[in-house]
């Protein structure tokens, strides 16, 4: 079954379908700028181009940089704050005219890489981390999603983690890679602490440099790159927007 797959993140909003069966994008993803400032209006008018870009009449599946439940919005992290209280869901299915399920961004991105990609058959803890904008998280435990973690806003040296080691840190301060992943790596330590995960898998924009830095990251289990990068968030959210009982 295809569904498109919707990605919104803090400096763009992002879609392609997708192959649900299979993980696999079914053309290129069609990018779009988030709207500054990112109201839930100016981005749902995103929603609606990509979807009408691809000429689609489908369910979508739509990843939110923030808690979801049961379509609500509860955080507003890297968008406006007017998103809190709002019903996602409903604004997203009244712009596009077509079913839409509504998801942490994150929570996504680790749903296509535990059935499709890096945390394939792990059955034990494992956490995907997603460095962009912010730091999103995503936490399993024997295959099972504990969902709207948001560990990007621990509190980490005095600060939110993600003020200390989102992607963007890399360029707002200048730091090399290497520099960047040590800052990762303190954080990876502190969670595994309190998680004990046998396996972080990396995601966001950035993961595709991991060979810069993979190697300075010094956690106490394995660390690997998210097999879908920053596509993870895409796949994800159409795996989440396959209408029940739907065959694959």
């Amino acid at each position: 079954m295809n569904v498109l797959g919707i990605d919104i993140g803090g400096s763009g909003v992002k879609g392609a379908p997708v192959d649900v069966a299979s993980g696999e994008m079914l053309t290129e993803r069609y990018r779009i700028e988030t709207p500054q400032p990112a109201t839930p209006d100016a981005v749902a008018e995103v929603v609606r181009k990509i979807a009408e870009k691809h000429n689609w009449t489908g369910p979508i599946g739509c990843a939110y940089p923030g808690v979801v439940q049961e379509g609500m919005i509860h955080s507003a992290a890297n968008v406006d704050a007017s998103w809190i209280g709002t019903d996602g869901q409903a604004l997203f299915e009244e712009t596009t005219g077509c079913p839409v399920t509504l998801i942490n961004d994150a929570d996504a991105a680790g749903i296509a890489e535990m059935v499709h990609g890096a945390g394939v058959g792990r059955t034990g803890v494992v956490m995907l981390l997603t460095f962009g904008t912010g730091i999103g998280s995503a936490l399993f435990s024997q295959g099972r999603l504990v969902p709207n973690t948001e560990l990007g806003h621990l509190e980490f040296r005095g600060m939110e983690a993600e003020d200390y080691a989102a992607g963007r840190v890399h360029e707002d301060r200048g730091l090399s890679y290497e520099e960047w992943g040590e800052r990762v790596g303190e954080l990876l330590r502190h969670l595994h602490v309190l998680f004990s995960p046998e396996l972080f898998i990396f995601g966001g924009g950035i993961s595709k440099y991991f060979a810069d830095y993979g190697h300075v990251l010094d956690a106490p289990c394995q660390v690997v790159p998210a097999r879908f990068r920053n596509q993870a968030g895409i796949i994800g959210a159409a795996m989440a927007g396959m209408p029940t009982g739907a065959e694959t």
